[in-house]
């Protein structure tokens, strides 16, 4: 898993089958302390996460079998919102938490 920032939307109305109904957002990956890292990625989206939110991503086959009965063409899939982050010997890195 990784940490990011949703830093935009990804619009296509003409996607493979499976992918029908899927939200799918450019993700910053980040450093737990929020200095990026690597270049902007997709990923899917399915609870709900919006630009300025701070998510976890998991990548590869965990993305891949999130269905149970397809196994979808994906790479990323945001797997929660961050409310805050909490290194051992380096403080807490606050995040505002959703009132949704």
């Amino acid at each position: 898993m990784q940490l990011g920032t949703v830093i935009g939307n990804v619009w296509a109305t003409r996607k493979e089958e499976n992918l029908t109904g899927l939200k799918f957002l450019f993700v910053q990956p980040e450093r737990p302390n929020g200095d990026t890292t690597k270049e902007p990625y997709i990923a899917v989206d399915r609870i709900g996460a919006g630009v300025g939110d701070r998510v976890m991503v998991t990548n590869g086959s965990a993305a891949t079998n999130m269905m149970p009965e397809a196994n979808l063409p994906i790479d990323a899939l945001i797997i929660g919102i961050i409310d805050s982050v909490d290194i051992e010997g380096g403080g807490k890195h606050e995040e505002s938490i959703r009132n949704d």
